[in-house]
């Protein structure tokens, strides 16, 4: 079978992960395997829930059978700086120089505090005098890595390699090929956008807003718990009949929210590329995109395809058991870390 590797996605409310082999035809799906996360999860620095979140990690991943220990993770977009820069064509020597400048120009906080990373993403060809080159930089809070290091440690696992979620989405969706883009990652706290151009990520942000405000939208206006917000939200999403018209319309209370932040990410892409290359199709991933009419909801209101995003398509001729086909959306952070290695 080759190599294994295993992607942990450690969500808010579940923690994913994802063991892939490579073959010749493609990729192979060991084992999927999820569960709750411990209340608090990784937002809370108390030693207590810290030791519980490490628990249900190793838990996680021994139910995959994996054989390894070796594992990537992803931190959240809002927790770190994402940036994709547009620079002179620069030497590798050249651009371990200037990066440090666009970071204190693009990151709000002291670098000392802060572990960079840099990717170039496109890089022109050298008779072109014109075209920039594309690279992608990442700060992340120092104390952050470490804290994630400890608790995978804390879990008799190996931190093999961390990146952020947007960029494990991106790889798990892109793969196969796609037009130009827009990707909507719909979690728990935030939602990511990206713009994908040539297979190529040109564009990405996030907001602190996801399915939690959704919840809390509903209970608010129904006077329910969370629990049942959570269970009402995942029933009727934005259906337009009977008690599902109610709690739609509190649902698409929070969701014309993102839809405006989409709005302004089309309206970028206009201005940046003066071309015939128009954004043509939305994927919407995580949890959160699985509720239902929430795909008709952004068709409707922007006039572009949009779809549910299946990681999946990136396996081989491969029987997948139908409930984890059925929440494809909701691992394909866990996907993309799998494929990191591969």
């Amino acid at each position: 079978m080759g190599k294994k590797s295993i992607g942990l996605d450690i969500g808010l409310t579940n923690i994913k992960a994802v063991s892939l082999s490579r073959q010749k035809e493609g990729f192979f799906l060991n084992s999927a395997f999820s569960i709750p996360t411990p209340p608090r999860g990784m937002f809370s620095e108390s030693p207590l829930d810290q030791e519980n979140i490490a628990k249900a990690i190793k838990k996680v991943v021994s139910n995959l059978k994996a054989d390894s220990k070796n594992v990537n993770v992803a931190l959240d977009d809002t927790q770190v700086y994402t940036k994709v820069i547009d620079m002179p064509a620069l030497s590798d020597r050249e651009l371990a120089l200037a990066i440090h400048w666009e970071a204190e120009q693009n990151i709000p906080v002291s670098l000392s505090d802060i572990t960079l990373v840099w990717n170039v993403l496109k890089k022109p060809p050298k008779e072109s005098k014109d075209e920039k080159m594309r690279v992608l930089l990442v700060g992340a809070p120092t104390t952050l890595i470490k804290k994630y290091q400890n608790i995978i440690e804390a879990s008799g696992l190996n931190l093999y390699a961390i990146e952020t979620e947007i960029l494990s989405v991106v790889r798990a969706l892109s793969y196969s090929g796609l037009p130009p883009t827009i990707i909507l990652s719909i979690g728990a706290i935030s939602t990511s956008l990206a713009i994908v151009k040539d297979n190529i990520l040109v564009f990405t942000y996030s907001i602190p807003t996801g399915g939690n405000a959704i919840s809390r939208a509903i209970s608010s206006d129904f006077g329910l718990t969370l629990s049942q917000s959570e269970a009402y939200k995942k029933a009727y999403g934005l259906s337009k009949e009977g008690m599902g018209q109610k709690v739609g319309k509190s649902t698409e209370l929070i969701l014309t929210s993102i839809l405006g932040e989409v709005k302004k990410t089309l309206a970028f892409y206009s201005e940046k590329y003066h071309d015939d290359s128009l954004i043509q199709q939305i994927l919407l991933s995580g949890g959160t995109a699985r509720l239902p009419g929430i795909d008709l909801f952004f068709a409707e209101n922007l006039g572009i395809e949009t779809a549910l995003a299946n990681p999946w398509k990136i396996l081989a001729s491969q029987v997948v058991p139908q409930e984890i086909v059925s929440s494809a959306s909701d691992f394909t952070i866990a996907v993309g870390l799998a494929m990191r290695d591969l």
